[in-house]
């Protein structure tokens, strides 16, 4: 099967976490709607990595930072689960920092404290040069 169109690939992850805060609701712990999340996208077949570690290159030097993608889709899609009020342009921050480290073009962040789900979804986009 080819890779399928990153458009396409987003809506099945949404999908899949829709599917999740249906069954849990909000008000749970982001790591309970990552574990969720990891069975029901692999219920679906979709590919991921989960708590990925993000290495800091700094003048020639790969650093543990200690930074941590919750979710990797397809190795191109990155996921930042919240559960939380509000997600505040510092969120949006880490998300882009996260997306120009590792050099992916899409990134979503879903709070899953939200009663209806798609008020919860931020979607951001970078432009990297090929």
């Amino acid at each position: 099967m080819g890779k399928m169109e990153m458009n396409e690939l987003s809506e099945k992850v949404i999908g899949a976490c829709i599917e999740v805060h249906r069954h849990l609701g909000p008000g749970l712990l982001e790591s309970a709607y990552l574990k969720c999340l990891c069975r029901e996208l692999t219920l679906r077949c979709i590919p991921y990595q989960s708590e990925l570690p993000l290495p800091v290159s700094y003048k020639g030097v790969d650093l543990d930072c200690a930074y941590r993608i919750d979710l990797l889709i397809d190795g191109r899609l990155v996921l930042e689960l919240k559960a939380i009020e509000a997600v505040l342009p510092v969120h949006e921050a880490q998300l882009l920092t996260y997306m120009r480290i590792g050099g992916w073009k899409v990134g979503l962040i879903i709070n899953f404290n939200v009663s209806v789900l798609k008020n919860g979804i931020t979607r951001k986009v970078l432009n990297l040069a090929d």
